[in-house]
């Protein structure tokens, strides 16, 4: 089977469309494509609708407030949409979280996936003629699903899994599920995997927002154990723009690993953004915020290193990123800057800031 999928828009259904990634893939989806999209999403303390806001009044984007563990919803919801394109986003995402509340992430990202896959199964093979031919069902990944790499080498699409964390295993659970759906049933699916997000709208509770903001505040930057644990880093919109190529183009049946090709350690990339926020936005004492840097506890079960080699998805689909970590950061931490209404609120009544994942 190719990759082609049928010509013209597409009618997108978005898992998890209000969250950080979700939400950077519904903004170009409306704003640089023809195609439409339904956002269905739980709107747990990640889900923002605020995140929505450029693209919210298009003709093109729809909203519904619905849980992926319930099937009705669901497939009423399939049913309604007659979509081209199932693109599954929704999902429990900090390592931290999992470590302190584990069975959050079993619910959500298995046993919600499970229900994405029984109802698209049962909505695929009521279709017909081009438009089952066309349908995609797009699962989104980590690459902490493969665990620790050593000081060389990289992620493929060939690397064994072996997660390390009740997030990893979570999400390697569901990418083995479908993939099961696909060998056992036929449904058209297609696996990516991506290497550390960040961008506007990125909940704060996570690396980069959290140092940008903690920053702002005069707080103890935090870096876990020695600050040498080492990823990969890919600006939000450009995994928008490759997720795009996946669904668009992928061959069925396949995966593909999305990586920046931005290798930091953490110390690395608090150190950068400190240096950026020393010529956009200067203490009121001459002195850099990297004074502000104080090293913490470390995460249990902590990998050393992630790193990605993209170039199966640049070859094959033709897509690169198109920003570096430099100017990547430097429009992230512009976007903070001038979007305190944004997060302001996140670390007010949601403690999106709050330190967790010390139970191990």
């Amino acid at each position: 089977m190719t990759g082609a999928s049928k010509a013209g828009p597409l009618r997108i259904l978005v898992t998890g469309g209000a969250g950080f990634i979700g939400s950077a893939l519904v903004r170009h989806l409306i704003g640089e494509t023809l195609h439409e999209v339904l956002n269905f999403d739980k709107l747990t303390y990640a889900g923002n609708l605020k995140s929505l806001k450029p693209i919210e009044n298009n003709p093109r984007y729809c909203f519904v407030r619905a849980d992926i563990c319930d099937r009705n919803a669901v497939a009423n919801t399939l049913a309604e949409l007659q979509p081209d394109v199932v693109t599954h986003l929704a999902a429990e995402s900090h390592v931290d979280r999992s470590i302190d509340g584990p069975a959050a992430f079993i619910e959500t990202n298995v046993t919600g996936t499970f229900v994405m896959l029984s109802a698209a199964l049962d909505y695929w093979r009521g279709l017909k003629g081009e438009k089952r031919d066309a349908f995609r069902f797009h699962h989104i990944s980590t690459d902490e699903v493969f665990g620790s790499l050593g000081e060389e080498g990289f992620f493929t699409e060939e690397t064994p899994y072996d997660p390390h964390s009740p997030y990893s295993a979570s999400k390697a659970a569901s990418d083995h599920l479908v993939r099961a759906w696909r060998d056992t049933y036929g449904l058209p699916t297609l696996i990516t995997n991506c290497s550390n997000n960040y961008g506007p709208y990125h909940f704060p509770e996570k690396l980069i927002p959290l140092i940008i903001i903690t920053a702002l505040e005069g707080g103890t930057l935090p870096v876990y154990g020695n600050g040498q644990n080492v990823r990969d880093w890919l600006y939000v919109e450009d995994h928008a723009r490759a997720l795009t190529a996946v669904f668009e183009r992928g061959v069925p049946g396949e995966s593909y690993i999305i990586g920046g090709r931005a290798e930091r350690t953490n110390l690395a990339v608090v150190t950068r953004i400190c240096e950026m926020l020393d010529w956009l936005r200067p203490r009121a004492d001459p002195s850099s915020y990297q004074e502000q840097i104080g090293f913490v506890a470390d995460r249990p079960g902590h990998d050393a290193r992630y790193a990605i080699d993209p170039s199966k998805i640049e070859r094959e689909l033709g897509w690169k990123a198109q920003e570096s970590f430099d100017t990547g950061i430097e429009r992230t931490i512009r976007w903070y800057l001038n979007n305190e209404d944004w997060w302001r609120p996140l670390v007010q009544e949601k403690a999106a800031t709050a330190r967790r994942g010390l139970e191990g």
